[in-house]
């Protein structure tokens, strides 16, 4: 790149005729352009020292990082100074365009770069706050957080939304709206509140400590986001209410559950008593892997730091990980008060007796669960960027291949992967097609459809035999790449036959089958059925390819079927041989094209003659199944 960033694109003029200046990307960051993930995340571009220069949020990472270096910001002087500095990017995978909103607040107010908007009354996203740490606990809007033993939900970026869940605690619960010390400060009397029902007046005793706090677990599960629980109480209390005849009551129940089904839930359940984690989360590609850790404080994300672990063929995940953690993060200041990590490992117990004050989690649900699965999508993203960039992959896999992965405890990602299927029509036409996926996607150019040869009659696991050893041995014949993985469509006997074909070729390749009516997977030396979940994007991409594969195996046994049927009328003509069978066919395209046709037109054909023509259309008309019978 030149001094000023900047370069003239020969083609690039405005309306007036004028050049107009393209913003040319350095090296480093050009490599990592075409392999950024079309997902929400924050950016961080940085000089060559490293210093982060600005902070900027994207509900798409590619997109927008690329439209920095687009003709229309080269006229901005901002962006060209931002540009001309910049030497290195960073990129952090969040949910949500929401979350990405509130790691560029955080990430701002720790790094503050100078080519950032400075903001000298800087206001935090408000949160709802529960004191629960009261007798009879209050419910309003906060943007300080303290450690004070209540319970903060959000932050909301969308202030509206918060006003629509106070909306609905105070239309579903009878939470109180004053701020007396109760029960040191009691009133005389109560509020008005009281008399339009939207408080049971605890502050004169009409209602106990205990029916209270009840409610207020109520409210708190609906502010955990645990919506459906809580309109199955609002409709039963709706019905309740119905019965009594108390209809107005009733009427007032069913607008709060109309507003409940329209509300959005909270962005982050936050909980400041403990609220310090480090999450880690972990990749692995053969040999490779990349651990993420995300540093949360005070509820929030405010950093992401990576390693890359090198040589670990042989080794298994727990290890390595175990490893890792052993030489880094144990020496590390900044830890947590508690460590989130994916999987289970044999030393976390004497880990986290050396750890001292950090507690070592392995979550399998709930909102810490949701904290590892972010951290292990960034891991994924950086080893992709590592791959990409060392140029072992042409293109980013997708998450589900990761998931897939994780479902099937390969050591491999499987980016790429083939899957067979066999088709006939009641025994006859037997064919057979295997499609190939590359990092979740079709790759038709290595689409192939065979014939099966070997085989008579109805005989899938023989025919998926002959099918898989004949791909194979070509493959390994013309030294052609072998996918990462093998999927047969079908059970155990599938299964089996597939694996006599590899061991035949002399192979040792993942090998999975996929049966349709329980969407069960049947793996090599498992005598159980795998079952991933029916959500699971692995799940659906496994079904994908299946269904492809089904599609283009019967499209080419149709395919068959269908010429067989024309050539088996076409040798029922007396003096028609192969050469002249096909030189019908290619020109009129099919019988009933022939039907149709004049013996003046066969007859240009090279070898007919008006009499042959003749001939041969009479034959036909005669074959012609809708051809009425003759009778009186």
């Amino acid at each position: 790149m030149s001094d000023d960033g900047l370069r003239r694109a020969e083609n690039a003029t405005d309306p007036d005729g004028y050049y107009t200046p393209m913003i040319a990307p350095p090296e480093s960051v050009a490599a990592k352009l075409p392999h950024l993930p079309e997902s929400p995340g924050v950016y961080l571009w940085k000089d060559e020292a490293g210093t982060v220069l600005y902070v900027g949020k994207a509900k798409r990472l590619r997109s927008r990082v690329r439209s920095y270096f687009a003709s229309d910001h080269a006229t901005s002087p901002k962006t060209r100074g931002l540009v001309r500095n910049v030497r290195d990017l960073e990129t952090i995978v969040v949910p949500t365009e929401a979350h990405a909103l509130i790691l560029e607040a955080n990430l701002i107010k720790e790094y503050r770069p100078r080519f950032n908007i400075a903001l000298r009354d800087d206001k935090s996203y408000p949160y709802i706050k529960v004191t629960v740490q009261e007798p009879f606990p209050r419910v309003f809007v906060t943007r300080r957080l303290q450690s004070d033993g209540a319970r903060y939900f959000g932050p909301y970026t969308d202030v509206g939304a918060m006003r629509r869940a106070l909306n609905v605690v105070k239309r579903i619960f009878t939470v109180r709206s004053c701020n007396y010390d109760m029960p040191r400060e009691m009133p005389e009397r109560a509020c008005l509140d009281f008399a339009i029902k939207r408080c049971k007046a605890p502050c004169i005793l009409n209602q106990t400590r205990e029916d209270y706090r009840a409610m207020i677990d109520e409210v708190l599960v609906f502010l955990d986001g645990k919506t459906a629980e809580v309109g199955r109480r609002i409709n039963a209390r709706m019905a309740e209410a119905a019965e009594n005849l108390d209809f107005e009551r009733a009427a007032e129940l069913r607008d709060a559950l109309r507003h409940l089904e329209r509300m959005e839930e909270p962005t982050v359940v936050m909980e400041v008593e403990g609220g310090d984690r480090d999450v880690v989360g972990f990749a692995r590609d053969g040999d490779d892997a990349c651990v993420a850790i995300m540093r949360i404080r005070s509820g929030k994300l405010l950093a992401r730091d990576h390693r890359f672990l090198e040589n670990i063929d042989g080794d298994h995940d727990a290890d390595v990980l175990s490893a890792f953690l052993a030489r880094s993060y144990l020496g590390s200041e900044e830890r947590a008060a508690e460590l989130l990590v994916p999987f289970d490992f044999e030393d976390r117990e004497v880990l986290e007796q050396s750890l001292e004050r950090t507690r070592v989690v392995v979550p399998q649900r709930g909102s810490r669960r949701q904290l590892v699965d972010l951290a292990e999508q960034n891991a994924r993203h950086l080893l992709e960027e590592f791959k990409l960039a060392t140029l072992e992959s042409d293109e980013r896999a997708a998450d589900p291949v990761y998931e897939l992965q994780r479902e099937l405890g390969m050591k491999k990602v499987p980016r790429s992967l083939v899957c067979f299927d066999i088709s006939h029509a009641q025994g006859t036409d037997t064919v057979a097609s295997c499609v190939w996926f590359e990092n979740g996607r079709a790759k038709r150019a290595e689409y192939r459809k065979f014939k099966v040869e070997t085989v008579v009659g109805i005989d899938d696991f023989a025919s998926m035999r002959e099918v898989v050893g004949r791909y194979f041995r070509r493959r390994v014949d013309e030294q052609r790449p072998l996918p990462d993985l093998v999927v047969i469509d079908g059970g155990k006997g599938q299964l089996n036959a597939a694996r006599e074909a590899l061991d035949a070729v002399g192979l040792e390749l993942p090998l999975i089958s996929l049966a349709k009516r329980e969407e069960e997977v049947f793996v090599v030396g498992r005598s159980d059925p795998l079952r991933i979940p029916r959500r699971s994007p692995a799940l659906r991409m496994l079904q994908q390819a299946r269904d492809e594969a089904h599609r283009f195996a019967l499209t080419f046994q149709r395919k068959r079927r269908t010429v067989r049927t024309v050539t088996s009328e076409l040798l029922k003509i007396p003096g028609v041989g192969p050469v002249k069978r096909r030189q019908l066919l290619q020109h009129f395209g099919s019988i009933q094209g022939l039907r149709e046709a004049s013996p003046e037109k066969v007859a240009e054909l090279p070898g007919w003659t008006e009499a042959s023509a003749r001939k041969l259309l009479a034959g036909l008309a005669d074959s012609d199944p809708t051809k009425p019978s003759g009778g009186t």
